[in-house]
């Protein structure tokens, strides 16, 4: 039998839905460890976000 495997989802759209799931979720958590650990993985998620755009970008160019 084989095994069906889903589409693959773009790494831009990962990030986003992940950054989403935790914005949900901060929302009914009270000041505490648990909301600054899911703040700073927010604030990873948007930092990898924009690495990617840099690295992405057309005008990246590869050193000669």
């Amino acid at each position: 039998m084989r095994r069906r495997r889903s589409l693959p989802h773009a790494f831009e759209d990962q990030i986003a839905a992940e950054m989403a799931r935790l914005k949900e979720k901060i929302a009914d958590l009270a000041n505490g460890p648990d909301r600054d650990a899911m703040l700073r993985k927010i604030r990873q998620l948007e930092t990898a976000s924009h690495i990617n755009e840099w690295l992405t970008s057309p005008g990246l160019r590869s050193p000669e």
